[in-house]
């Protein structure tokens, strides 16, 4: 189940294939639920985004800024596999692949709130979900 926050400029017009290309890819190489689906997409002005150069050698154009927040577990490879993937279908809809940057962040069941005040994965609600598939 992860929690997804996306950022990109207001010159960008097409936030819903944005998070859609997204989610396929995480439902792709996840293979999680289709409707496990938690998105926040914020459209901003270009001078709130700040993506310079890392050293790569590379510049940015107009950025498209992924969180992902997810449980703990998987593998480095799963995860390449999934920037590989997200990169690929962003491109598919105009973002080109200098323009991708993800940050992502690993927590455990005790850190989520499906609402209600409780963690429901710790309650027995929810099934915690089962050990991530390797790529």
């Amino acid at each position: 189940m992860p929690l997804v926050r996306i950022d990109h400029s207001d010159a960008r017009t097409n936030s819903a294939e944005i998070a859609g290309a997204i989610h396929e890819a995480i439902v792709a190489v996840y293979g999680i639920p289709v409707r496990d689906r938690f998105q926040v997409i914020t459209s901003r002005g270009a001078a709130t985004i700040v993506a310079e150069d890392a050293g790569l050698g590379f510049d940015r154009t107009d950025p498209v800024i992924i969180q992902i927040f997810t449980q703990r577990g998987r593998t480095d490879e799963a995860k390449q596999a999934l920037y590989a993937e997200i990169a690929t279908r962003l491109g598919a809809v105009g973002v080109a692949p200098e323009d991708v940057f993800i940050g992502y962040v690993e927590n455990g069941p005790q850190d989520w709130s499906f609402g209600f005040g409780r963690a429901q994965y710790l309650t027995g609600e929810l099934a915690v979900p089962a050990a991530p598939v390797s790529v």
